[in-house]
């Protein structure tokens, strides 16, 4: 059975990237443009991996995986957080949010793909 993605990002170009990018790999990809959209797709739909970016309308991603921990249906669901913003104080708040990897803007496709490759794997574990 095909994991599935959910792809969060306020910036079509972004999500249009990261879903070619992932064109290789047996993987249903879901999308949302808000933090609102982002969780209740989350909830709906239940994805093994979500990406997602810090700073989008709405709830943050911040914020929308802090929810996420905190609902029994998506609390183990891994995330990697794409962000422009890379300070200590950033990378932190993401930690204590409950987020799984953490990947600057600008960022290497191949690092995306590695720790998608990694965190879908470890799942499947």
């Amino acid at each position: 059975m095909a994991a599935t993605i959910l792809i969060c990002d306020d910036e079509d170009v972004l999500r249009e990237l990261v879903r070619a990018s992932l064109a290789e790999r047996t993987v249903n990809v879901l999308e949302a443009s808000t933090g609102d959209e982002a969780l209740a797709v989350a909830r709906r739909r239940r994805p093994d991996l979500i990406v997602i970016d810090m700073m989008m309308p709405g709830r943050s991603g911040l914020e929308v995986v802090r929810e996420a921990r905190s609902d029994p249906n998506l609390a183990e669901t891994p995330v990697i957080l794409l962000t422009a913003r890379a300070q200590a104080a950033d990378r932190d708040a993401a930690t204590d949010a409950g987020v799984t990897r953490f990947v600057a803007k600008p960022f290497s496709l191949q690092t995306l793909l590695d720790a998608v490759d990694e965190l879908l794997a470890a799942g499947a574990a």
